[in-house]
């Protein structure tokens, strides 16, 4: 039998059919690709939300602690005396550097504009670029300011520029300040100690040595001690303040070290009884505390036995542990 030609209407309504399909295709990839990007984003604005609020809070805390001049002016003084017979005058120090043209104007440039802005770009670059070191200095971000805001409201201080000892207020003579006339009642000016500006550079510097290889990082972080030179010169700081702020630092960083490695125990244990009661043995603690049998390595050619050895991802053993990024710094 002889097969005529297809009639136009059914040509037609193949066409019509291919084409809705194609459409139906390209709807479904493109709502795919939609929802990726929404995946992606969501964790981004989750953790930018909640820097926003960390530093709205810090900035608030501020003002809540405030207790008046009285005894930030007396713990000044003390202070003041305390540093003399072991640092340097950080009067002399500022006499010195404002010898050149500019300084005071370029050091208040520094104080005001890269404290914050600097800060959030470390985060921004760790999130999208050291994404495992991220979670790490967030936290250990949050621990020193709320460090040092116990700190600020435990031991009020007067800042060398408003105690009375001889230092140029840069910021009120020269410009731009961080402390303008309109903001009375926003900003905490007796709160010198610890030096937050200070606790933050060096947490920078720090992050950025240990999360990456280039060699731009070192220039990063001269980040820490430039904070040091213009806290000073501004006599917005004095050096016992960094030294505390250090201090801070150093105790956030190693409660945070330990908080991680509780919870990594934390994990392998239920990873462990997990795997322990799927094995089929009785639940509860090994007997006698005899030790657990090594789980048997599927025989080769079923496809796991190769991704075993060859994937080196026994969580026992962290050398198979994911490789970190190439530019990537790792800790001994």
């Amino acid at each position: 039998m002889v097969l005529g030609p297809v009639p136009a209407e059914v040509s037609d309504a193949k066409v019509v059919m291919g084409a809705k399909d194609r459409h139906g295709e390209g709807n479904m990839a493109g709502t795919a690709a939609l929802g990726a990007m929404r995946g992606k984003a969501r964790p981004l604005l989750t953790e930018a939300g909640l820097l926003v609020i960390l530093f709205a809070f810090y900035k608030w805390g501020r003002t809540l602690i405030e207790q008046g001049p009285g005894e930030a002016m007396s713990n000044a003084e003390w202070l003041w005396r305390f540093e003399r017979s072991w640092l340097p005058s950080e009067v002399d120090v500022q006499q010195w550097a404002l010898g050149w043209d500019h300084t005071a104007f370029l050091a208040n440039v520094y104080y005001v504009s890269v404290h914050f802005p600097g800060t959030a770009l470390l985060l921004i670059w760790l999130f999208v670029r050291h994404r495992t070191s991220y979670a790490r200095v967030r936290n250990e971000l949050v621990v020193l300011t709320a460090a040092g805001l116990a700190v600020h409201m435990l031991f009020p201080l007067a800042p060398p520029r408003l105690a009375g000892i001889g230092a140029v207020d840069t910021m009120l003579t020269v410009g731009p300040s961080a402390y303008p006339a309109a903001a009375d009642g926003i900003a905490n000016q007796y709160a010198a100690m610890p030096s937050l500006h200070i606790g933050w550079a060096l947490l920078v510097a720090v992050a950025v040595v240990r999360a990456s290889r280039s060699p731009w990082r070192w220039v990063v972080a001269l980040h820490a001690p430039v904070t040091v030179f213009v806290v000073v010169v501004t006599a917005n700081h004095y050096w016992t303040d960094g030294i505390v702020a250090a201090l801070l630092l150093a105790g956030a960083m190693a409660l945070v070290s330990v908080a991680g490695r509780v919870r990594q125990g934390g994990v392998h244990a239920a990873a462990d009884a997990y795997e322990y009661r799927g094995a089929g043995r009785p639940r509860g603690p090994v007997a006698g505390g005899e030790l657990r049998a090594a789980r048997p390595v599927p025989p080769a050619g079923d496809g796991h036995g190769d991704r075993v050895h060859a994937g080196g991802g026994d969580r026992d053993d962290p050398s198979g542990a994911d490789a970190p990024a190439r530019d990537d710094l790792v800790l001994a």
